[in-house]
């Protein structure tokens, strides 16, 4: 999942936390949210969020703490209930995701640049032995990504209009898949993209992109829920977006509209800001 809520003024982060569910599938596509687990005791009044697996047992996540100056990474070891801080930097790293070639791993970077702030994408070694490196020479900007191999990345920028491209990292050649679009995207299991697509006029839907066919238009997937825009597919293909406490799920083979599956005000959660599955049906929620 391609989503960062964190970018603006630091003071104006919201306070949020992340839980962990597992994801239990049941007859006629029910779901049931299970082992439920609150990972981010150790700030729980500061910011928490940008959740990425970079396996089935550890969690990524940006963290803002009170009284910090600026927001760093955290490894969160879910096997053994263990957080370590991978960076430390002046400048502020947000969305962690793994990078394909899996030694390495990319984060947003928020630099200082005189009065300017500068938005970059950089990547670093798993390993953390020596510093980073920008991954494109020029560009900035990028408020969320999302890579499709090593050589290639899906960027969102928050431009007038809002942009989703493909940016290839050996020449920094931009290909625009769409404009109008939400800073929420992924993959899908068959390769696909999916994203949403804005209109001031309709309602927001989810939109498929075939990566393999640049000049086929994208097609509609699903409306999404009114005004949101978090979503997030399992394995199986079946979506989940949040609005307010609730989950709600959306398999194109068995429901014709949005189904609620829970709603997780039980464990203090009001607003849902953020998905992440992991290949083993574990769901990360982003919450306040």
């Amino acid at each position: 999942m391609a989503l960062s809520l964190a970018f603006g003024a630091l003071a104006q982060l919201p306070r949020t936390n992340i839980y962990l569910f597992d994801v239990k599938q049941g007859d006629e596509g029910k779901l049931s949210f299970t082992k439920p687990r609150f990972l981010t005791d150790f700030n729980r009044n500061g910011y928490n969020g940008d959740p990425s697996f970079f396996s089935n047992t550890e969690l990524y996540i940006s963290v803002k703490r009170p009284g910090d100056a600026q927001a760093d990474l955290f490894r969160l070891d879910l096997e053994k209930k263990a957080k370590q801080r991978v960076t430390e930097t002046p400048e502020n790293e947000f969305a962690p995701e793994r990078m394909p070639e899996y030694y390495t791993f990319s984060a947003i970077r928020l630099e200082q640049q005189g009065r300017d702030s500068v938005l970059r994408l950089w990547q670093f070694p798993i390993n953390q032995l020596v510093d980073g490196k920008p991954v494109f020479k020029y560009l900035t900007g990028i408020k969320a990504y999302f890579w499709l191999n090593s050589k290639e990345v899906v960027v969102y920028k928050d431009e007038n209009p809002s942009t989703l491209a493909i940016v290839n990292t050996d020449d920094d050649k931009i290909t625009t898949i769409a404009t109008n679009v939400g800073r929420c995207f992924t993959r899908l299991p068959n390769g696909n993209l999916a994203f949403v697509q804005k209109s001031r006029y309709d309602g927001w839907k989810i939109m498929e992109k075939n990566l393999y066919r640049k000049n086929e238009a994208p097609r509609t997937l699903v409306e999404t829920l009114p005004g949101a825009e978090h979503f997030a597919i399992l394995p199986d293909g079946t979506m989940l977006m949040g609005k307010g406490s609730k989950l709600y799920k959306y398999n194109k083979f068995i429901d014709d509209t949005w189904k609620e599956a829970v709603d997780l005000r039980f464990y203090e959660i009001r607003n849902i800001y953020d998905l992440e599955v992991s290949p083993d049906f574990k769901l990360a929620v982003v919450a306040d």
